[in-house]
């Protein structure tokens, strides 16, 4: 099996839940990070199928969290 084969639905992006405990909105993220709002509504609303290291990297230091923090999986 390949990861393109495997069920994304097992992962849940929490980003919604970190902005709202940091009075932050998605446009300040978006402005933070150099990231369109459109690509971190995607992302918010679980149906991003891949992301890159430098953009989690990013979005976790305008947070002030882990990649665990954000992304967790669910079964």
């Amino acid at each position: 099996m390949t990861p393109a084969d495997t069920d994304l639905a097992g992962i849940h992006c929490r980003l919604d839940e970190l902005l709202a405990s940091r009075g932050m909105t998605l446009t300040a993220l978006s402005d933070a990070v150099g990231v369109s709002i459109v690509n971190l509504s995607v992302l918010k609303n679980d149906r991003a199928k891949a992301i890159r290291f430098s953009t989690l990297v990013a979005i976790c230091d305008a947070l002030g969290c882990e990649v665990g923090d954000l992304l967790v999986r669910v079964q």
